[in-house]
């Protein structure tokens, strides 16, 4: 665990474990300007535990070899309340993307937080 100081992802992590336990985390990277989100990509992984904090995540999302601006995490879990399998997790990715491109309103759903780990909220923007 990193020795920085914590942010509004390291406080959300914690207290999503600790409500539910371990469990399956779908992300989206996306890029963000003034008026616009995109997602670029996406991916899973379990959590187990509080030792990850936001430092180690933009590690991990170092390799995704592309610049983002922002990530949204959804929290799921299995039937059994426990993290959810690899092919399970993959359809739930799928499910989400699909509903990403029809809204991206659908990002409040999530966690939504910035490069430096503080939390982001999608506003409809109407163009004139």
């Amino acid at each position: 665990m990193s020795t920085s100081e914590p942010t509004e992802f390291d406080a959300w992590i914690a207290e999503e474990f600790g409500r539910r336990g371990d469990f399956t985390a779908l992300v989206v990277l996306l890029a963000v300007d003034e008026l616009k989100v995109t997602p670029l990509c996406s991916t899973y992984f379990a959590v187990i535990g509080t030792e990850i904090d936001w430092p180690e995540i933009v590690l991990l999302f170092a390799g995704a070899g592309m610049p983002w601006d922002g990530a949204t995490f959804f929290p799921v879990a299995g039937t059994d309340g426990r993290p959810l399998d690899n092919p399970t997790a993959r359809l739930k990715l799928r499910e989400l993307e699909s509903r990403l491109e029809e809204d991206r309103l659908v990002l409040n759903e999530g966690h939504f937080f910035n490069r430096e780990g503080r939390r982001l909220l999608i506003e409809e923007v109407t163009l004139q």
